[in-house]
């Protein structure tokens, strides 16, 4: 069984979010051994300027280097990535675990992105979409398709 750590920067508060994360957490269990893991998000001033949120960034990325399991297959989730299908994705990782690799890894940043030396050791920047949501929706939006991407690929109905 492969093994899906989530990393995410900052922790879920609205109860509503929660119950949504921990309901394909739950679900996640029937297809690989997945860890979310939430990494405190540095508080910066109220209107950083841009030099203190690329220093921000960068100590942030210090940590998520020191939570990546080592030789996994990494993947920032960034606005600048590329757009997948469900079924892109699926493959996508269908090909990952093909290759040997039994980890995979997917990043959240912060509210003010990832450090660009980090993405640039992604194995896959991948975008949810040109469009904007809330921060704390885009956990939502990644455990309920990286669960969609596992029933595709074994064929479940959850995917229509």
């Amino acid at each position: 069984m492969v093994s899906i750590t989530l990393l995410c920067m900052g922790k879920l508060k609205e109860k509503f979010y929660l119950a949504a994360a921990e309901e394909y957490c739950k679900r996640m269990k029937a297809f690989a051994d997945l860890r979310l893991i939430e990494l405190p998000e540095l508080r910066l001033p109220e209107e950083p300027n841009a030099a203190e949120i690329r220093q921000g960034l960068q100590k942030e990325a210090e940590l998520i280097r020191a939570r990546i399991p080592k030789g996994s297959f990494f993947c920032v989730f960034a606005p600048e990535g590329r757009e997948l299908t469900s079924e892109e994705l699926a493959a996508q990782l269908a090909r990952v675990k093909a290759s040997g690799r039994s980890s995979i890894c997917f990043l959240i940043g912060s509210s003010f992105g990832v450090d660009d030396a980090l993405k640039r050791e992604a194995d896959l920047l991948l975008s949810m979409s040109r469009m904007t949501f809330p921060h704390h929706l885009a956990r939502v939006m990644a455990l309920e398709q990286i669960y969609r991407a596992e029933s595709i690929q074994a064929g479940t109905k959850y995917h229509k």
